[in-house]
């Protein structure tokens, strides 16, 4: 499939960070902005009232297919649900295709996640409506990678600086952690972007990614070591992706590889690193990747990204169905209880 630049949004499939420019980028973070009060509960809107969000879910999930529903309910749409490969047609060996043809005469728009790289790509050929890339395998995640992007945008923002000019340091699993790579291609849209790839060998950030950075112009070092007083903005952590290893024993042997806590933290990174982590984290004790004693460190902003990936998501809904200028004709007041604002 040929992906779409996403100079206009409405009626277009989001499948990878590569349809994005600055300006489409923008654009993106101009509406998430405007969903605040939404999502904080300030006001309601129900400018979707009516439509219908097919979250289909074909590999587990938590946060990103709870985060689609919760953004598309808080537009004023419904949800309906499918999780999981067995509970769907697929296990009685319907194609992709068929399924898209289907599902998308029941909904207005679907958010798909499935284990194989390429695979909603291959969904999408067959879909009479939008889909939303929730994340295909190994491959990419590109809502994860433009929530992650507009939070690092606000927490670089509190330090009075930019994007351009960011050095990050990405740390633990880049081999199979989609979200580095979805990431790391849009941060090449940037200027002087400074990457620092820490990670085993065997689990290092593939060829192609280094490749876009390269050409990009962008400073690159690499290093299967956690030494000496890092000036990095962000330091994002990754889980080890277990589930993507040819063995729970190949994945066990760099399990806790890379730990971060706050006495680590202190030894490496700047007072105002910003630590990022696309979630879950494996609390683990074997694991214990990102330790819990950094929980009351006020540059942990795991749980600000997110609150920030339901504004993104909202966004793209809004963008993709063209009601991005029409939430405030469709606003009401919130008559529940609500603190979230607070």
């Amino acid at each position: 499939m040929i992906e779409k630049r996403m100079s206009d949004f409405t009626g277009n499939h989001i499948l990878s960070v590569n349809q994005f420019d600055r300006e489409a980028i923008e654009k993106v973070f101009s509406v998430a902005n405007s969903m605040k009060p939404y999502a904080t509960r300030q006001k309601r809107t129900t400018v979707l009232d009516g439509a219908i969000l097919g979250n289909l879910f074909f590999e587990p999930s938590t946060r990103t297919r709870v985060s689609f529903g919760t953004a598309f309910n808080l537009l004023g749409g419904e949800v309906r649900e499918t999780t999981g490969m067995s509970s769907s047609a697929l296990a009685k060996g319907e194609s992709l295709y068929d399924t898209a043809r289907v599902l998308s005469g029941y909904s207005d728009i679907i958010a798909m996640r499935h284990p194989a790289a390429g695979s909603v790509a291959e969904f999408a050929e067959g879909s009479r409506v939008p889909v939303i890339n929730g994340g295909d395998g190994a491959n990419e995640h590109p809502t994860q990678a433009l929530l992650d992007l507009f939070t690092i945008k606000r927490e670089l923002e509190y330090n009075g600086h930019g994007i351009d000019g960011l050095h990050i340091a990405m740390i633990g699993d880049l081999r199979y952690g989609r979200t580095v790579h979805s990431l790391s291609r849009l941060l090449c849209l940037f200027n002087n972007i400074r990457f620092t790839l820490i990670s085993p060998k065997e689990l290092a950030m593939p060829q192609p990614i280094i490749d876009a950075i390269e050409n990009a112009g962008h400073q690159l070092t690499i290093t299967d070591t956690l030494e000496g007083n890092m000036d990095a903005d962000i330091c994002y952590q990754t889980r080890i992706q277990e589930e993507r290893f040819p063995s729970q024993e190949e994945a066990n042997k760099y399990r806790g590889k890379f730990r971060l806590n706050q006495s680590i933290y202190t030894k490496h990174f700047q007072s105002k690193t910003v630590i990022m982590h696309p979630l879950p984290r494996d609390s683990r004790m074997e694991a214990n990747e990102l330790d819990n004693d950094l929980n009351l460190n006020p540059n942990l902003a795991i749980f600000r990204q997110t609150d920030n990936g339901v504004l993104v998501r909202m966004a793209l809904f809004a963008l993709t169905l063209g009601v991005e200028n029409l939430l405030t004709k469709y606003e009401r007041d919130v008559v529940w209880y609500s603190n979230k604002s607070k």
